[in-house]
């Protein structure tokens, strides 16, 4: 008898089980999403690279807390306007639950697909092509919420199972089909990987799902088998949230840093993270004294002086040229047809540098910094020459006349009496400024928000 009034309307041992896995799911789940902030002391990025994971975490919880609540795991009376079985079991278990988790990736795909196989960011900005995706979710569970087919228990009849099947189906369908179109390129990161696990996870959840389902509705009579269908129900929602969100690729820098099973490199830059021997770009000269009456460009190029310089500049809150410039110069160190590599690092520059409001944001012409974010080919070797002319006009006028009168050219040139071999590190000790030259998984190839207008056609 207590086995039928608890599988009737919720509250068995089983049920509050269910109930503490899926709170416990839900503290790593934060947990997960926090930890590099907290542990590595990261910025908060900015637009998708910020929204993008956000917005997973939100329809996780929407997914989890909607399953709890429509298979009736928790006894209490409904009779208020948010308990529900629409709100629950249709809203927010459909278009922001599940449905909002699958367009997430479709979406994540879909830039991949731009980024990496047509080379360009993509047309349509992720906060317009998210809710387009999520359309026929919001019309479906619209069309549910008028014909009110639920009875008490939050359940359908198969007459509506199957369409609502169909719907999750249909979009696990075009994850794998967009997946497959992105499965020659050989990324840096885990990338496809990630998204194939999602594939599995979001497969497998939906044949559970249906099966649990079919068990309940078609066994209603059975009591342990009622109570049963809904626990494991439970219990696959924890795990998937966990799984998918934690196979996220948005952030592939961030994921490489972050959650380690053993302690791993520490990644200074960008540069150093794709393998890019730009600490070798360099003039054969080292231990040759710096010679003021050279052209600057080809000063920069040494990297003693380049350091030099650069902590100057850094000195005077006017870092962000030559900073710009030494990344410029990794980028050139890498090959013309390795365009993964290539991209990862332009969309790290254009990030970081040439998006308007970036944190290092350099003083180029308008025409310019359109030329670069509505580039054709994000692997194009000359994509930064014109705004690397420009500020090297702009040092040359402003940081290259203080600095030859600077205590910071005086210790290069004591520095470079000295050193020789392998003791020239040892040498140079510029106070190079961290936040100017740690890398804050900016590489974010599904961040867009600096598409202007021309883009967006």
């Amino acid at each position: 008898m207590k086995m039928k009034g608890c599988a009737e309307s919720g509250g068995c041992p089983s049920d509050y089980a269910a109930v503490s896995v899926s709170a416990l799911s839900l503290f790593l789940l934060l947990a997960r999403s926090a930890f590099p902030f907290l542990y590595h002391k990261l910025s908060i990025p900015k637009g998708s690279a910020f929204w993008v994971p956000i917005v997973q975490i939100l329809a996780s919880l929407d997914l989890l807390v909607s399953v709890v609540m429509s298979v009736n795991l928790i006894s209490i009376e409904r009779r208020q306007w948010w308990q529900s079985c629409y709100m629950w079991a249709v809203w927010l278990e459909g278009p922001f639950g599940f449905g909002l988790l699958l367009s997430c990736r479709i979406v994540q795909v879909y830039h991949l697909y731009f980024i990496f196989v047509k080379k360009r960011l993509p047309p349509i900005r992720s906060h317009i092509i998210l809710p387009l995706v999520l359309l026929p979710w919001i019309a479906g569970a619209a069309i549910i919420q008028l014909k009110q087919p639920l009875n008490y228990r939050c359940q359908m009849s198969a007459r509506w199972v199957t369409p609502s099947m169909v719907l999750h189906s249909i979009y696990v369908v075009i994850f794998v089909g967009l997946t497959r179109s992105i499965q020659h390129v050989n990324f840096r990161f885990d990338e496809l990987k990630d998204l194939w696990r999602g594939v599995v996870i979001s497969t497998f959840s939906l044949v559970f799902w249906v099966v649990a389902y079919i068990l309940n509705e078609i066994h209603e009579d059975v009591e342990w088998l009622r109570v049963g269908s809904r626990f494991l129900l439970a219990l696959m929602t924890s795990v998937f949230i966990l799984a998918f969100f934690s196979y996220s690729s948005s952030q592939p820098l961030l994921s490489q840093i972050s959650l380690r099973k053993r302690e791993g490199p520490r990644y200074e830059s960008m540069g150093q993270a794709l393998g890019i021997p730009g600490y070798e770009i360099q003039l054969q000269r080292q231990s040759m004294a710096i010679d003021c009456n050279e052209p600057l460009d080809k000063l920069l190029l040494d990297k003693r002086f380049r350091q030099s310089f650069m902590a100057f500049a850094d000195s005077c809150l006017a870092g962000e040229s030559v900073h710009f410039y030494e990344e410029v110069l990794e980028l050139g160190e890498l090959p013309a047809d390795d365009s993964v590599r290539r991209i990862y690092m332009a969309r790290h520059i254009i990030q970081k540098y040439i998006v308007a409001g970036s944190p290092m944001e350099v003083n180029i012409s308008h025409r310019t910094r359109q030329q670069i974010l509505n580039s054709a080919d994000l692997a194009h070797p000359n994509l930064f020459n014109t705004a690397l002319n420009e500020l090297l006009q702009l040092i040359k006028t402003n940081l290259a006349r203080e600095y030859w009168s600077s205590v910071y050219y005086m210790k290069l040139q004591e520095a470079g009496a000295k050193a020789n071999g392998h003791d020239l590190e040892l040498a140079m000790s510029w106070n190079v400024t961290p936040r100017l030259s740690y890398v804050h998984a900016a590489d974010d190839p599904f961040h867009q928000d600096n598409l202007m207008p021309s883009q967006r056609s």
